[in-house]
């Protein structure tokens, strides 16, 4: 009976080899020591000494930023006032941990963290892409290096700043005439007329 539940047990946890252990291989593949080592460096600069240092290596950033404590303090650390995450509380409760995870997740996002760069709350919790939590990290250096507006603390050079939208670049006429460009081609000018226009040889009819 005893083997029988070891087996269940092991059956929940999925197969380490095989076509999931391939996926996992790649996606571990993936995660950037070399990023990690800037991103460390780049959260202490930011939040200060008391968040710790992690032990080098994935699972030692793992498990520094699994409970969520040092994300909520990253993100808080990028407002002056109205911090976005009120309560940052360690626990060793699972759906805690997760929770705080969440929070800074919401929090990133409304600072201007794209979904497409956000990753998901199993990916750190339960290591299953890690080098998803890195992508977040470094899109949200990258806007704090962006916004320049005093928050961000450590090299500037650590990021890449995101390109930003110059609409106000742009006279009213010019975005008129950008408009019936669009509307061009996209068909909408009513009341054209399709006279003139050529679509290629004319096919012959051959009695």
């Amino acid at each position: 009976m005893a083997a029988q539940q070891q087996q269940v047990g092991m059956a929940n946890k999925g197969p380490s080899y095989g076509l999931s252990r391939q996926v996992q291989d790649k996606i571990d593949k993936k995660y950037d020591p070399e990023l990690e080592d800037r991103l460390v460096e780049w959260i202490i600069a930011q939040c200060g000494s008391g968040v710790g240092k992690p032990e080098k290596g994935k699972l030692g950033f793992q498990t520094w930023l699994k409970d969520g404590c040092v994300l909520s303090e990253l993100i808080n650390s990028l407002y002056d006032r109205d911090k976005p995450i009120k309560k940052i509380q360690s626990s060793g409760m699972a759906f805690k941990q997760m929770e705080q995870v969440s929070q800074f997740l919401n929090a990133a996002e409304n600072y201007g963290v794209t979904k497409t760069d956000m990753f998901q709350t199993v990916d750190l919790w339960e290591g299953k892409d890690l080098a998803a939590v890195q992508r977040t990290l470094l899109a949200l250096g990258s806007i704090a290096v962006t916004k320049n507006d005093g928050t961000y603390r450590g090299d500037p050079n650590w990021f890449f700043k995101k390109a930003q939208e110059n609409r106000r670049d742009f006279s009213d006429d010019q975005l008129k005439d950008g408009k019936n460009v669009i509307g061009l081609q996209m068909g909408s000018n009513r009341g054209a007329s399709q006279a003139g226009m050529s679509y290629g040889r004319p096919r012959q009819i051959i009695n």
